[in-house]
C-alpha cells in the first residue's frame, strides 16, 4: 500500500495493520489524533512539562493495550485514548495535590508557585461546583437536547457522531445544543444557579 492509500484507512484497519507488524499504521494514528490529545491534555494542565510527560504515558499505554490484545473496538478509538489521557491527568493531580510542582530554573520563583497552587485548587473546587450544577440542570432538559448536551461534553464527541448516534442530520444535532445552551441558561435564572455557557 501507498503511503497516502494508508492514510485513508480507518482506525481499526489502522490498529488491524499495526498488531500485524506494520508500524508506520500506528505512526498514522498518532499523526491523526496527537495535536487533537495534546491540546486537550494541555489545556486542561497548563504546563508544558506536565502535558509532554501525560501525553507521552497517555500514547505509551495506547501501543501496551494495542499489544497485549486488551484493546476493544467497541468504542471509536480517539474516544478511548482521550479517556486514557483524561485519567492520567487525573491520577497526576491526585499524586501532586498535596505538594505543588516547583519547575527546577533559575528563573522559578517559590512563592509564585505556592499562589499559583492556590488559585488551582480554588478554581478546581469552582469548577467541580459548576459541574454539580450544571449536570442538575441537564437533568431539565427535554430528551433530545439532553442527550445531545452528554454526548457533546461529557462523551466529547463531534456533532458528526452526535449526529449519527442520534439518527439526525448535522444542523438538528447543532439545532439541539444551540436550544439545549439557551434552556440551560433559562434554567439557571429560574434557579438561581451561576453557570458560564
Amino acid at each position: 500500500m501507498t503511503d497516502e492509500s494508508v492514510r485513508t484507512l480507518s482506525d481499526n484497519e489502522l490498529i488491524q495493520r499495526y498488531k500485524q507488524g506494520d508500524c508506520a499504521s500506528f505512526d498514522v494514528l498518532l499523526q491523526r489524533y496527537q495535536s487533537k490529545v495534546y491540546s486537550y491534555i494541555f489545556s486542561v494542565v497548563k504546563d508544558k512539562d506536565v502535558a509532554d510527560d501525560i501525553f507521552q504515558d497517555t500514547f505509551f499505554k495506547v501501543v501496551s493495550t494495542i499489544n497485549s490484545g486488551s484493546y476493544k473496538e467497541e468504542n471509536k478509538f480517539i474516544h478511548w485514548v482521550m479517556r486514557i489521557a483524561h485519567n492520567l491527568i487525573v491520577d497526576n493531580y491526585r499524586r501532586n495535590n498535596r505538594m505543588p510542582i516547583v519547575p527546577n530554573r533559575p528563573d522559578c520563583n517559590i512563592i509564585d508557585t505556592l499562589k499559583l497552587h492556590d488559585d488551582n485548587v480554588e478554581q478546581l473546587l469552582m469548577r467541580k461546583q459548576t459541574n454539580s450544577n450544571i449536570r442538575k440542570l441537564v437533568k431539565m432538559l427535554p430528551p433530545e437536547q439532553r442527550r445531545v448536551v452528554i454526548l457533546r461534553h461529557y462523551g466529547k464527541c463531534d456533532f458528526k457522531d452526535i449526529a449519527e448516534r442520534t439518527g439526525v442530520s448535522i444542523n438538528t444535532a447543532l439545532g439541539r445544543m444551540r436550544y439545549a445552551i439557551i434552556n440551560l441558561r433559562r434554567l439557571a435564572q429560574e434557579h438561581n444557579i451561576y453557570i458560564e455557557l
